[in-house]
């Protein structure tokens, strides 16, 4: 069990049959009044935020959040499969659990999974990715201090926008967290 007094970020616990992960918190003191905490916390199942604020001596159970990292190995067109890198075990997940990080992965790329319970809940690409442009509009000569964008497909199928130099076949960094372009490789 943990007090609301003890919060910290990325704390995860169990409230009203949900687990929550402390984004923010901030331990207030009113002139008058008793002592409360304010806490930004966002639901792990569902990824919805909220601010409450918490009686310091409330007590919640702590929720144990398990990371695998495990290898994208196919999509049969319903399902994605991963297979654990340590037992070889695979792992099929739908649709909805890995939309978000998928445009990121390609096949045999390592993707880390989140379980609570045995049961997994979300998808996280590798927060840097290294892929190959399958489709933009060609680079004009000169056209390079402007700092103007445009669309770009990467093998992936991500779309993003990058600087107008970059051409179908360059192999670019990107920032999954932001869906942004840092530099060609």
């Amino acid at each position: 069990m943990i007090s609301a007094n003890d919060f910290r970020k990325g704390m995860t616990f169990e409230m009203d049959g949900d687990v929550y992960q402390v984004i923010d918190f901030q331990h207030v003191k009113p002139g008058k009044g008793a002592a409360f905490v304010r806490a930004k916390i966002r639901s792990v199942m569902s990824g919805g935020t909220r601010d409450t604020t918490f009686n310091p001596s409330d007590r919640y159970p702590l929720a144990r959040i398990e990371t695998k990292d495990m290898q994208y190995l196919y999509n049969d067109g319903e399902l994605y499969y991963f297979m654990d890198n340590e037992t070889y075990e695979q792992l099929p997940l739908e649709k909805d659990l890995v939309e978000d990080a998928i445009i990121y992965i390609r096949e045999n790329d390592s993707a880390s999974i989140r379980f609570y319970q045995g049961k997994p809940f979300d998808v996280q690409a590798p927060n840097f990715v290294e892929l190959e442009v399958t489709e933009t509009e060609p680079g004009v000569k000169g056209d390079t201090a402007t700092g103007a964008t445009k669309p770009a497909t990467v093998e992936s199928g991500a779309v993003l926008q990058v600087p107008l130099f970059v051409n179908i076949g360059d192999k670019i960094k990107i920032d999954t967290r932001t869906n942004e372009y840092l530099s060609r490789v």
